[in-house]
Parts: structure tokens; C-alpha cells; sequence
């Protein structure tokens, strides 16, 4: 096992790494199971083949934004879709403000982002971002 972050070897016992410090299991910039050098968007390692696991964790949560100040905007303009925008997601803003002005409902998917949003289960695509 290897350090995902300096690419030294560490125990499975290990907390952190004893060369950099880091949590063992955080990082991505180095293969898991043979320590070498990956790149950023790397699906498989190229040196062992073992898959990457995908990036989570607070750059896929909310893209990175604050989650009280989500958690206000998507309470008191999520109707609008602000939050939506804030987040990047361009396109689901737009249909959100285009649903309120025409049919008056986007109040009922900003409520349900807010619900999201709160019990952390709100998940930003970054394929999907404009």
C-alpha cells in the first residue's frame, strides 16, 4: 500500500503517512496500490491498472461553495435558482427562474435542493457544469 499523496509506502495500520503527513487514503495524485504518478483525470493507473476511484469530498459537494450560505440562498431564492448558479450549474439555474415565471413552481425544487443541501447529500456534477 502507498500513500496517495507522496507516493511512499505505508502499513494499513498507518494513520497518516510518515513521509508527508496526510491521512492515509487522502490524496490523489498517486496510485494507491504501486505509488506511481497519476494524472489528473486518470480512470485506470497506467504503471499497475488498478482503477482510480473518482474525485469526492467537498470538490464535489456543492463545487466547492460554503453550505450555509447554499443552505440561504436555495431558503430564500431557490425558487430562482441563484443557488444553482453559484454552484455552476448554469443551466438547471435557468430552467429553475423559467419554471417560477411561467408556472410559479420552481419554489418546490428550490425546497427540495434545500433539503439536499442541508442533509449533505446535494452532489454537483462536473460533466454536467457549463
Amino acid at each position: 500500500m502507498y500513500c496517495k499523496h507522496c507516493g511512499s509506502p505505508v502499513n494499513a495500520n498507518q494513520a497518516v503517512c510518515l513521509q508527508c503527513g496526510v491521512k492515509v487514503g487522502d490524496g490523489t495524485s498517486h496510485c494507491h496500490h504501486c505509488g506511481c504518478p497519476l494524472n489528473d483525470h486518470a480512470d485506470v493507473c497506467l504503471s499497475c491498472g488498478v482503477a482510480v476511484p473518482k474525485k469526492t469530498g467537498a470538490a464535489a459537494y456543492l463545487n466547492g461553495q460554503d453550505k450555509l450560505v447554499m443552505i440561504l440562498l436555495s431558503l430564500f431564492l431557490g425558487g430562482f435558482g441563484i443557488h444553482n448558479f453559484m454552484m455552476g450549474e448554469n443551466k438547471k439555474g435557468l430552467f429553475r427562474v423559467i419554471t417560477t415565471f411561467c408556472c410559479g413552481i420552481g419554489w418546490i425544487f428550490g425546497l427540495i435542493d434545500l433539503i439536499k443541501i442541508a442533509t449533505g447529500s446535494y452532489v454537483v456534477d462536473p460533466e454536467k457544469l457549463i
